[in-house]
């Protein structure tokens, strides 16, 4: 558990001065920078697009973690992937071909993931595993933070650690909904690398981000 990475999610910043959000991330030691996107469509929710990451990309050097919850999802990967995006996360349930669409990302020079919603299962991405950067592991349903965690999701996490270690790949495991302090502790024992957090982050002991981000990852 000592190579965990912490990437604080930006729907719980401050959208009227996200730029500066993001630099004090920086400050505080955040791995990456994970932001949502949602199209009010393939989630009841919408967020932002790819001229926001754009216009965001010069306020860090940190890689944009990005989970696009849209569909088709393939007709914007190529907007995302210009906008700035180093990351790009995709649902199987977006897009008629899965491969197809981690290829494209790719061909764009991205590391490419694939998530998992509650629901899903996860043979979806067993098939895939050797193609992706990441899986992202939905531990609650997308579309809004400040969730409760579903314990149950871990399941998941503990089949894919177990098969992306007999195969000898290097597959990332990344978890993001109702993260905290505690919960934190058994996603990694479940063999989770990457935690995301968004109200953990901006809320607990008095926003101070850095405490929190260190707590997450060490605690």
């Amino acid at each position: 558990m000592s190579n965990i990475k912490i990437a604080p999610s930006i729907l719980s910043a401050d959208f009227s001065k996200l730029g500066s959000e993001i630099q004090d991330l920086e400050k505080a030691k955040a791995d990456l920078i994970h932001i949502d996107v949602m199209d009010g469509h393939f989630v009841p929710n919408i967020t932002i697009g790819p001229e926001v990451i754009s216009k965001l990309r010069k306020y860090t050097s940190l890689p944009f973690d990005v989970h696009l919850m849209i569909s088709p999802v393939d007709n914007f990967i190529k907007d995302f992937a210009e906008a700035g995006a180093d990351i790009i996360t995709i649902h199987p349930e977006a897009t008629n071909n899965l491969v197809n669409s981690i290829k494209k990302i790719k061909s764009y020079n991205k590391k490419a993931g694939v998530s998992l919603n509650p629901e899903t299962s996860v043979e979806k991405v067993l098939t895939v595993l050797n193609l992706i950067d990441l899986v992202l592991i939905m531990s609650v349903n997308p579309g809004f933070g400040g969730q409760k965690f579903i314990k149950k999701t871990l399941e998941k996490v503990k089949i894919l650690k177990k098969e992306i270690d007999s195969k000898n790949l290097k597959t990332q495991i990344e978890i993001d909904g109702g993260i905290n302090f505690e919960n934190a502790k058994i996603a990694k024992e479940a063999g989770v690398n990457i935690i995301v957090s968004g109200t953990t982050i901006f809320k607990e002991n008095g926003g101070n981000l850095k405490k929190n981000i260190q707590l997450l990852r060490t605690g």
